[in-house]
């Protein structure tokens, strides 16, 4: 097998997982339903494989579209940045 059948199965397990875990979660909420000031839950860049969410309140919002597959990136209060997974 060569590398770059390799890498695309690879490829295709990592987005069956990723897509695993955002369905059995639930919707990733649109930028239009988050707000500054709203108490969220983020993915963090370095807890993606994890899983490990990050609770605060929403500070700043960086993704302009009102969609991406993987969460809105925010800015927390506390300065951590992630993709939003939840609104509390």
């Amino acid at each position: 097998m060569s590398n770059s059948q390799n890498y695309a199965i690879l490829s295709k397990q990592r987005f069956r997982i990723s897509h695993q875990c955002q369905t059995s979660l639930g919707a990733i909420p649109s930028r239009d339903k988050i707000k500054i000031g709203v108490t969220v839950q983020i993915v963090q860049k370095q807890d993606q494989r994890t899983g490990n969410l990050t609770e605060g309140i929403v500070k700043r919002i960086l993704t302009s579209s009102n969609a991406h597959p993987h969460g809105i990136k925010v800015e927390l209060d506390n300065g951590k940045i992630g993709r939003v997974q939840n609104i509390i």
